[in-house]
Order: structure tokens, then C-alpha cells, then sequence
């Protein structure tokens, strides 16, 4: 069974009767306080301060609840302070199912957010222990997964909570500054973990508390908590950092916690610096997720790599090594113009990849896909689907597109088979297909992917080229304009 810092086992009540009557004291106080002071406690006033800068009126929180000490304390004081500060809170508990006391970890989860009056919703997640991630890694990607997938009370509208709030503290920072600079990590990784990172909707309002601090709180509280045996295994990188290197620099050095917790900040302060330039640098080359290599190489080289970096982060790429940018950079404005560059980068935590590809003078971040067959009918509707993602959007308009006159009521929709034959201008000549494309400049995996619009046996539109000129509204003629919305990354 799961133990606790107040041992469970001598509790014939479910733990979270030890709780009662200082959780109801506590709310009543919450009700007759206006707002919170320093004197109340430093760690609920500067939560109170955090919320309060931070969240719109009435928003919504999902608490990663693991029923460790730090998030039971942070459940706890997001308890009280719901009353003062407008917002909604809810709870989740990922059950990995990687240790004997799993189930009774869920459940102590249970019974702190029942007496407590809390949702809670008890995820289970199937971590592979044969994953080349390696279990850590692979339990947190699932573990985010199920956080970042959560709706509320199931919604038909698939709403989500404004932030996920997690409770690392300042040792949880401290540690992974080490582990970034253990590792060779640049700028961006030595950064560690922002207060609050909006794209991902996470919050962390406790980066700024020792872990000390929070386990004072609980035993000031009666607040009680799980301890995870695995926190022990020097086998995993953090346990390793946190149980034999750090007693012995802090031995020499007491406060190099909180040091190295400052440092983090000084480096994410860096990182927004020069998330600034690249964003700079960005305006004038890159555009729908396109790079203009002519512009990238205008740069000198560490601003070059700074925006790479900045542009792989913005699709959620993990960052290459010093020498595996280098050798990107080299690729993609030195290499043959002939030369087939194409270079994996895998996603953040994730056997999946997108591939850097280069073609006439830009880069691309590319999901290469299996071009599959189809041939498919449209009878009328706004919007049609296509096997290879992306869709079709039909519009009627006014002096382009398909003339209407014709009867378009029926279309068919095919990829292309090769030999095609078009002829989008009347005062030119029908070529081959292939030749149309090469010409616009098209690149070959969108190529690949290409719907072909055919009116009875006619090719009679292709996206990126035209409308067959014999079937062209004229100018005050109703036409059939259509839209091909490529599958995003």
C-alpha cells in the first residue's frame, strides 16, 4: 500500500478523514476573508499573487495530480483559494500502473478530492517498458497526453481548461538546470520550465517554493501525501541529480537551489531575447511555414542557427545537437542545388518525425505520407473530405471558376495517374501535366498528394494551376471556385 508522511497504515479511516475538520475550518475562514496576506502564509499569498495576474475572470484549471506531497499541497491551497479568486478547478490523476501501490495511490487521490469537493477524473495509461524513449520519458509523454486531451465534464464542444497547473517547485527547477547543462542543452534548454507557457497552457506557480517549504506547509496543515518508492532509483537521471549529486555540491554550497533556480530565470530571459530576434528575423523570410534560404543565408551563421532553432521549436521539434545543426545549415545553402536534402527531425517525445526538405531556394517541414488512391464523387456539398487529409471547399462565385453553365453539378475527384494532359490558357499550348507543375514551381511531395478535378472525362481543374480554359466562367458568368486545403503538418 502506499505510504504517506503520516503513515496510512495506522489510520484505520481513509486517509483523508485526518483532513476533515482543518479543511472545513479553513473554508469557512475563505469566506470571511476578503482577500490573502503574507501573514496568512508566504506560499498561499504568493499564489494568490500569481492567480491573480494570470487567469482571467472565471477560468478554468486541471490540476496534474499525482497525490505526491507537491500537488496534494497545491491541490490544497487552489481549495482555498477558488473561494477568493474566480475560477473553476479540476483534477486529474494518471494511473501508469508501473508500481504495486498504483491503485491505492488513485484512490488516496480520490479521497482528498471527495472531502475536498473536486472533480477528479482517473486516467489509465499503458506505459511500454521496451520504448525507445525509456520509461521516464515515455510516462510523461503519456502522462501530458491525457492533460492536454482532457475536456470538460465531456462537453459536445470538446472544451478545454484555459491551463493545466502543475506543481514543480524550486528543487524540481534546480534539477533540471543540471540535468540541461549534464546533457550540453543550449540556451532554450538551460531556460528549464517557464512560470507560464501559454502555447502549451501549463502553468507552474510553485517554481519559486522549496520543496522544504511546501512539506513545512503540510505538516503546518495536516496535510497528507503518497511517497512513490521509484523517486528512490539512482537508476533514472533525475533520482540520480537529486539524491547523489546535489547533497554534495549543496554540503559546500547550501543555497545552490535556489541559485540554480535564479540562473534558470536569468537563461529564460535570454531565451525570450533572442526568441525576439528570430521572430525579427522571421518577418521577411519565412511565410506559411516556408524559409527563404536566400534570406537565411543573409544572416551570419549563430543568427541563422537561432532562428532554425526558434522555427523547429514553433513545430514542436526536439532540438538537434550543436553538430547536427551545423550540419543542417551546411545542407540546406551550401549543398549542390540538385541535391535531394532531406533530413528527419523527430517531434518533443515522440517516435514521430517531420522531414527538412529543400526546394528551389526554400525549406520545408514536411509530414511524408503514403500517397494513397482515391476517386471520389462530389454531388453538391460545401466541403469534401480526401484519404490523404486535407479537403476540398466549394464556393460559388461571380466571373472565375468553373462556368456553371455547364452543368457542374457533378464533379469527380482522382488523383493524378501520370500523362495528364492540360491546358489552362487559351493562348498557349496543351502540355503534360508533370511540365505545369515543374513550371509553377511546385514541390514534388505536394505534387504527390494533388486532387484532380475532372468534369465528365475532362480534366477541368487543378489546384496550384487552373481551370481548363474551355470551362472558365467569364467575367459576369456565375463560376464553381474551388479551394484545395493541403493537410497541415
Amino acid at each position: 500500500m502506499a505510504t504517506s508522511k503520516k503513515s496510512l497504515k495506522k489510520n484505520s479511516q481513509p486517509p483523508y478523514k485526518t483532513l476533515k475538520s482543518k479543511v472545513q475550518n479553513r473554508t469557512r475562514q475563505a469566506f470571511v476573508l476578503v482577500g490573502t496576506t503574507e501573514a496568512q502564509g508566504p506560499i498561499l499569498f504568493q499564489l494568490n499573487h500569481f492567480l491573480a495576474n494570470h487567469l482571467k475572470p472565471e477560468a478554468t484549471l486541471l490540476l496534474a495530480l499525482s497525490g505526491g506531497l507537491d500537488s496534494c499541497v497545491l491541490l490544497h491551497l487552489l481549495a482555498d483559494l477558488k473561494q477568493k479568486i474566480p475560477f473553476h478547478l479540476y483534477a486529474m490523476h494518471v494511473h501508469h500502473g508501473l508500481s504495486a501501490n498504483a491503485d491505492a495511490w488513485a484512490d488516496f487521490c480520490v479521497a482528498q478530492c471527495r472531502e475536498l469537493n473536486l472533480p477528479l477524473e482517473v486516467v489509465h495509461v499503458n506505459v511500454e517498458k521496451n520504448s525507445k524513449l525509456g520509461i521516464e520519458a515515455t510516462a510523461r509523454k503519456l502522462r501530458y497526453e491525457a492533460l492536454f486531451n482532457y475536456t470538460i465534464n465531456n462537453t459536445i464542444d470538446n472544451t478545454q481548461p484555459d491551463f493545466i497547473v502543475t506543481a514543480h517547485h524550486q528543487d524540481d527547477q534546480a534539477e533540471t538546470l543540471l540535468l540541461q547543462l549534464l546533457r550540453g542543452a543550449g540556451i532554450k534548454g538551460l531556460a528549464s520550465m517557464a512560470t507560464i507557457d501559454k502555447s502549451r497552457r501549463l502553468l507552474r506557480p510553485l517554481l519559486n517554493v522549496s520543496r522544504s517549504a511546501l512539506q513545512d506547509y503540510a505538516k503546518q496543515h495536516g496535510i497528507t501525501w503518497c511517497d512513490d518508492e521509484s523517486n528512490e532509483n539512482t537508476e533514472f537521471e533525475r533520482n540520480f541529480v537529486r539524491h547523489e549529486v546535489l547533497p554534495v555540491v549543496q554540503a559546500r554550497y547550501p543555497a545552490i537551489k535556489t541559485v540554480l533556480a535564479r540562473t534558470a530565470s536569468h537563461l529564460a530571459e535570454a531565451n525570450d531575447l533572442l526568441d525576439t530576434l528570430a521572430k525579427i528575423d522571421a518577418e521577411s523570410i519565412l511565410k506559411e511555414n516556408k524559409l527563404c534560404l536566400q534570406g537565411l543565408s543573409a544572416l551570419d551563421t549563430p543568427r541563422a542557427k537561432n532562428l532554425l532553432r526558434w522555427w523547429f521549436a514553433k513545430n514542436h521539434l526536439a532540438m538537434p545537437s550543436a553538430e547536427h545543426l551545423s550540419e543542417i545549415v551546411e545542407q540546406l545553402l551550401n549543398a549542390k542545388v540538385d541535391a535531394n536534402v532531406s533530413i528527419q527531425l523527430h517531434l518533443n517525445n515522440q517516435a514521430q518525425y517531420l522531414t527538412l526538405k529543400r526546394y528551389q531556394q526554400n525549406a520545408y517541414l514536411i509530414q511524408t505520407q503514403k500517397t494513397q488512391p482515391f476517386d471520389l464523387a462530389w454531388n453538391g456539398e460545401p466541403l469534401l473530405a480526401l484519404p490523404n487529409g486535407g479537403y476540398l471547399q466549394f464556393k460559388q462565385v461571380i466571373g472565375t471558376g468553373l462556368a456553371l453553365k455547364f452543368g457542374m453539378d457533378k464533379l469527380r475527384i482522382a488523383n493524378r495517374d501520370g500523362g495528364e494532359r492540360f491546358k489552362p490558357n487559351v493562348l498557349r499550348p496543351t502540355r503534360t501535366l508533370k511540365h505545369l507543375l515543374q513550371e509553377a514551381n511546385i514541390p514534388p511531395w505536394r505534387r504527390d498528394n494533388l486532387p484532380l478535378i475532372y468534369w465528365h472525362d475532362t480534366l477541368a481543374f487543378v489546384p496550384d494551376i487552373g481551370v481548363a480554359h474551355e470551362l472558365q466562367a467569364a467575367e459576369n458568368e456565375p463560376g464553381l471556385e474551388i479551394v484545395w486545403h493541403n493537410p497541415p503538418l
